[in-house]
């Protein structure tokens, strides 16, 4: 197989194997239906030492839930080999290759979903380190590492190996991607009045003990803020962990059910809407320009897509409906001046937000990655609207790609 060699060497790419990828199995798991048939497959290949079936075998165990047992057979495959090739479409397009991190289903862009209908190839090639002397012919690289604290070495590994990158790369900048932390994207969003990102504090567990003893420390911990404070341990997603803590006292209850040692520490925003509902939305944004992924509206401050009851009311539904059709010309345009501002101070070709709007009308940001799930998995009966608007999402992403691979758009 042809390669690009990064430094002189004679050594030759890896041979990758065939993959699914997650899109395909995530939709089969997301509608229920029956796996027997693909996992009995996927385990015959796996059996006779198909390390493209084990890596799909590993993505199927974390889509049920496993994803100790997932993240263990993965292990296992990318001993065996770390170099994974998914045709896409009918193959005849740009040559991709994306350098991704080993770990769960949020350790990386989303690639597979933001590339269905494209036609093309990807390569995957998982790193532990600077990449090999030799790598897999592409016309373009996407860096596919998302922001974590596992992941941090391997993003600062490969801040001065991108910058000498043969080939055009997306998202090129790891030290960029390292500034997505929570307690780094505030400070990069800071002093800009049309933007409110709350400080946030990495804290160890015993500093959170003082702060339950005397709520007056809070001061030294984040300067101007007061209680209630928001609480999530270090590495935690989907709300795992998270909690709002209103007195100093409530802190000792909530550290007895924590295990973890790190926490992330940050002031509470009350960001409910005139009729008492919370309203959160995710954005992606493709070459600065910012896209609609979801909007979730709940009763509860801690909003989660997945619980907010978007499927059981149809007028959430509807208003997500109204959200969607009319972003570019009514919630863009209202807040021009923050995406602008968070486009150009976060400096990457892709990546994606979670976001609302304070009680002062600004643009609320909670969170931003390049890693954040973006999909199109929700059944089109009930959410007809998010059909063109994740097609048009994927198609201004695939779009970019070409045009980075030096295809005609």
């Amino acid at each position: 197989m042809p390669a690009v060699a990064l430094r002189p060497s004679t050594s030759c790419a890896p041979e990758p194997a065939e993959t699914r990828g997650v899109a395909d199995f995530a939709r089969m798991v997301f509608l229920g239906q029956e796996l027997d048939v693909v996992w009995d497959q996927l385990m015959a290949r796996a059996g006779a030492g198909d390390t493209g079936a084990m890596l799909d075998l590993s993505t199927l165990l974390q889509l049920v839930g496993q994803r100790e047992q997932g993240l263990a057979l993965q292990a296992d495959a990318l001993k065996l080999n770390r170099v994974y090739r998914r045709q896409l479409g009918d193959g005849q397009g740009p040559r991709l290759l994306a350098l991704a991190a080993p770990g769960d289903l949020m350790a990386n862009t989303p690639l597979d979903f933001m590339l269905q209908g494209f036609n093309g190839r990807l390569d995957t090639l998982f790193l532990d380190g600077p990449p090999p002397e030799a790598v897999p012919d592409h016309e373009l690289a996407i860096l596919a590492v998302g922001e974590s604290d596992e992941n941090a070495p391997l993003l600062a590994a490969l801040s001065g190996r991108l910058a000498s990158w043969p080939k055009p790369i997306l998202n090129g900048a790891p030290s960029h991607v390292l500034a997505l932390g929570r307690d780094r994207a505030p400070q990069r969003l800071a002093g800009a009045s049309e933007i409110n990102a709350p400080p946030s504090r990495r804290v160890r567990r015993a500093e959170l003990m003082v702060l339950a003893e005397d709520g007056a420390l809070i001061q030294a911990l984040l300067p101007g803020c007061d209680f209630p404070l928001i609480v999530r341990p270090v590495g935690s997603h989907a709300g795992v962990g998270l909690a709002r803590i209103e007195t100093p006292a409530d802190l000792g209850p909530y550290l007895a059910a924590q295990s973890g040692e790190l926490f992330y520490l940050s002031p509470f925003v009350d960001y409910a809407s005139r009729d008492g509902l919370y309203r959160k939305l995710r954005l992606a944004f493709v070459g600065g320009r910012p896209f609609v992924a979801h909007m979730a509206v709940s009763e509860h401050w801690m909003v989660h897509y997945l619980n907010a009851g978007m499927t059981e009311s149809a007028a959430r539904r509807a208003e997500e409906a109204a959200m969607m059709e009319t972003f570019d010309i009514y919630f863009a345009v209202r807040h021009a001046s923050a995406l602008h501002i968070l486009a150009e101070r976060v400096g990457l070709d892709y990546f994606a937000i979670d976001c609302a709007e304070d009680k002062l009308g600004r643009l609320l940001v909670f969170e931003a990655d390049t890693a954040m799930i973006i999909h199109d998995l929700d059944p089109p009966e009930l959410y007809p609207y998010k059909v063109p608007a994740m097609a048009e999402l994927f198609a201004a992403f695939q779009d970019l790609v070409r045009r980075r691979a030096g295809h005609a758009a």
